[in-house]
């Protein structure tokens, strides 16, 4: 592929599992931190592809910012950016007091106590995928267990409700999609919805269902996320306004779910494919750990945050002005040859592993990373002890997406 054969802005070349995967390697090869043109009324970005590059602009918030959004839509009204602003488009203090909110909810030593709980919530959801030999994995476990447990575990609400979780998640992240879309984000619809989150009008739904939510535990005692969040303050002393709690309730539905989904999906069709991978790891379960973080690096379930420059600067010689977008395309640097030995290869033994799945540290590190490598864990302990081979069963289907790496769906055949 040549240079000029690149664009990270045109989500059909994401349909493809090869193109964009071509695309990196020439953007770290010949230009690692890259001006990308985009359609208006976008303006362009910097794509910045190299791990180290990556690494070094994620841990910069002062000149990196996330305040003025961290996908590629430019949200220029400041009125705008309020209603839409989440955690994830916060810095400084005030984004330091928001993720404490539920930080400790997601610390490893508080994540591990839902082991047991797990287990028995796999065990049963394999169980029931697995009483058919050929079923679709997406829909039969990768989209059903993440969202089991941030119903269960996170958000107590009752697990009929999961179907309706799942279907909004596949709104908001496929809003590039049509299959997926109620309203396409290209299309001149989307401004109806330009106030809400991915333009999507799924989001309106997910507010009316986490306000009701919060009506009935404010004041009260429980744990769960929601109790978290309407009865306790920050501690820069900004309680959160009703804007703040619809957008954090939003966050936790679609992140808690999308990101663990789509790299559960990516593993399983990486170890069908590399069917010798599949079996180091059934003679060898101890191998798990490192797996799982292989799982995760080859996954890159989302392929990009942006940021935007607060100052004129340089990234790896090449100048940023102020106000410039600098996307940080993580996936790339999860097959960056220099951060990687062989990228290209699935090794479910790797180490070191420094992958970029959770943005490798920096402020806005995932919150839910323990929790997510937990569930990956489990998963594929109690899958190993289960099936005896998987193979592919048909065409897999991709999310129209150049932000979120997704699978749609998964044919699978599972020998037990």
């Amino acid at each position: 592929m040549r240079l000029d054969e690149v664009d990270l802005s045109d989500v059909d070349r994401f349909l493809d599992p090869e193109t964009p995967w071509r695309m990196f390697d020439v953007l770290r090869e010949r230009s690692p931190v890259h001006w990308q043109p985009e359609a208006a009324p976008n303006s362009g970005f910097w794509a910045v592809t190299r791990h180290r590059d990556l690494v070094a602009v994620n841990r910069d918030p002062d000149t990196f910012t996330s305040e003025q959004f961290t996908n590629l839509e430019e949200v220029t009204d400041p009125g705008l950016r309020d209603r839409r602003r989440s955690l994830m488009e916060t810095d400084g203090e005030r984004h330091r007091a928001m993720r404490l909110l539920l930080s400790r909810e997601f610390s490893p030593k508080l994540v591990s106590r839902y082991a047991v709980f797990l287990r028995g919530l796999t065990a049963s959801t394999l169980d029931t995928a697995l009483a058919e030999e050929s079923f679709d994995l997406v829909a039969g476990i990768a989209a059903e267990l993440p969202i089991m447990v941030l119903a269960r575990l996170m958000l107590d609400v009752p697990a009929a409700d999961t179907g309706k979780l799942i279907a909004w998640g596949n709104r908001i992240i496929g809003n590039n999609d049509p299959d997926c879309a109620d309203v396409l984000l290209e299309s001149a619809d989307s401004e109806r919805y330009k106030h809400v989150p991915f333009r999507s009008p799924a989001a309106l739904e997910i507010f009316e269902y986490g306000r009701e939510l919060a009506e009935k535990r404010r004041g009260g005692t429980g744990t769960d996320l929601v109790s978290r969040l309407v009865n306790t303050v920050p501690r820069d002393g900004v309680p959160l306004t009703p804007t703040d709690f619809d957008n954090y309730f939003l966050l936790l539905v679609v992140a808690g779910n999308e990101t663990t989904r789509h790299a559960i999906s990516a593993a399983v069709h990486a170890l069908a494919r590399n069917p010798a991978q599949w079996w180091r790891l059934k003679e060898n379960p101890a191998l798990i750990g490192t797996a799982v973080e292989e799982f995760l690096r080859w996954a890159s379930p989302v392929y990009h945050f942006r940021r935007t420059a607060t100052r004129d600067t340089e990234i790896s010689g090449q100048r940023v002005r102020e106000g410039d977008k600098v996307v940080l395309w993580f996936a790339s640097g999860n097959r960056d040859e220099a951060a990687f030995e062989k990228p290209y290869e699935f090794d479910v033994g790797r180490e070191p592993n420094d992958h970029l799945a959770f943005g490798l540290g920096g402020p806005h590190f995932c919150l839910g990373a323990a929790l997510a490598r937990l569930e990956l864990r489990i998963l594929f302990e109690e899958l190993l002890a289960r099936a005896e081979q998987i193979r592919l069963a048909g065409p897999v289907t991709r999310l129209r997406s150049n932000f979120v790496n997704g699978i749609k769906t998964l044919p699978v055949t599972v020998t037990r």
